[in-house]
């Protein structure tokens, strides 16, 4: 430890990041800055083509940042796994999603922490970044990388740090976000510690790696309850003729004992829809039932259901039917001005619409084409931002509040909107309806 100590302090240690995603990337550059050599790894050729040509495959990272830290000659990004052995720190930013019936799936981090394991050699450091259950890093990864032959902390020291990436946030990036950090004994503790405080601005260590696991479940589920609670709101106020908007915004006036959180057409993103489910799963095993975490997931996932039926609604009263006609969703993205489709209520809109008899095309100006995903594959491509597009068509569907879609010129004329996220607001020229869904 002493060793991995002296060379993360001097900034000659290598730092190996596998997986060159939304998390993999960003950390990279930040580590790169610092001034330390970096390794990126990914099993996706196409990803490490780009980097190294210096192209940010994501827009919020510019080229020219991913371009800078190649041309230093410190950051290096390769499919090759066999040169984890030249790293002293490993850190581990792969997905981990929901199998078919909700079921985590940790595929990814257990073949990962295989492919080290062939590869581990004394003095290295492995940090766990993948969101997941608590229990994981020691009851999963720490076997695995001992099948190796070495042991924990005498050969390798092993922690795990959640990544807290919140793309487009105008306010905080990787570095200025606080890292948690918990090891599964005390040498690992500190050596994690010190790898991401050379890196960071600020490093809070808890007493274990459990605790850090948690701390992300908690985080996400805190928001995952909250959004179920104002979306359930929302349902219930619109049966009453009330404004949820309104509503929220009269609320957070309070200056104390409120947070504000909004409604839309379902969760998205890489964290919400999915980590709190880990958390449920693995508290079944203690014969816990997490009767809030259900719920809040059963309502959250039901909106997209209730948004295609205000768009039936809406038709209906427009004396038209969904079946035959066209409409526009407005966003692919799952939340606003960033190229981030992860799990977008967006493509369930989409096929449900499609599942109906409509004919649905989008409109975003962050996905030229939509892209194939694990569950979703639609074969459509983005149509013109253009109020002589949107007036095209039978009914607008506001999914994602994309900056673009603010500007009230695109509406005019336009016959219906349905709104989601509260951006269009009515005007002598603008659409004919506008309703809140």
């Amino acid at each position: 430890m002493n060793q991995t100590l002296s060379r993360i302090q001097d900034r000659s240690a290598v730092v190996g990041i596998i997986g060159q995603g939304y998390v993999g990337l960003p950390l990279a550059l930040v580590f790169e800055e610092a001034g330390f050599r970096v390794l990126g790894l990914d099993v996706d050729a196409k990803k490490i083509d780009a980097l190294s040509r210096g192209e940010s495959y994501i827009r919020h990272i510019g080229s020219d940042r991913v371009k800078a830290s190649i041309d230093r000659g410190r950051f290096t990004v390769t499919t090759d796994f066999d040169r984890l052995s030249e790293c002293d720190a490993i850190l581990i930013c792969v997905p981990t999603p929901l199998g078919t019936h909700r079921e985590p799936d940790l595929s990814y981090i257990h073949n990962t922490a295989k492919a080290i394991a062939t590869r581990l050699r004394k003095g290295q450091l492995v940090v766990l970044e993948s969101t997941t259950y608590p229990g994981t890093t020691d009851e999963e990864v720490l076997p695995l990388l001992e099948a190796s032959g070495l042991t924990c902390p005498d050969d390798f020291l092993l922690a795990f740090s959640p990544e807290r990436e919140d793309p487009g946030n105008a306010h905080f990036n990787t570095k200025t976000i606080p890292k948690v950090v918990g090891g599964v004994n005390a040498p690992s503790t500190e050596a994690a510690v010190a790898l991401y405080a050379a890196g960071v601005d600020k490093v809070i260590p808890v007493s274990s790696a459990r605790v850090a696991e948690s701390s992300k479940l908690l985080e996400n589920v805190f928001r995952s309850i909250n959004i179920a609670l104002v979306n359930e709101l929302k349902v219930t106020f619109d049966r009453m003729g009330i404004n949820v908007w309104e509503v929220i915004e009269a609320a957070k006036t309070k200056p104390f004992g409120f947070t504000a959180f909004y409604p839309g057409p379902g969760l998205g993103g890489h964290c919400i829809p999915l980590d709190p489910f880990y958390l449920s799963w693995k508290a079944s095993e203690y014969g816990m039932w997490t009767r809030f975490i259900e719920l809040a997931g059963e309502i959250n996932t039901g909106m997209p259901r209730y948004v295609v039926s205000k768009v039936a609604d809406a038709l209906n009263d427009a004396r038209k039917s969904v079946k035959g006609s066209r409409i526009l969703v407005l966003g692919l993205s799952y939340k606003e001005n960033i190229d981030d489709d992860r799990e977008s209520p967006s493509y369930e809109l989409i096929e449900f619409l499609q599942d109906k008899g409509a004919h649905v095309d989008y409109c975003d100006p962050y996905f030229p084409h939509a892209r194939h995903g694990r569950r979703h594959s639609l074969n459509l491509s983005s149509v013109p931002c253009d109020n002589a597009t949107f007036r095209s068509y039978d009914a607008l569907l506001v999914s994602t509040a994309h900056g673009q879609f603010k500007d009230p010129a695109l509406y005019a004329g336009v016959d219906l909107v349905i709104d989601t996220r509260n951006i269009v607001q009515p005007a002598p020229a603008g659409p004919t309806t506008v309703v809140r869904a």
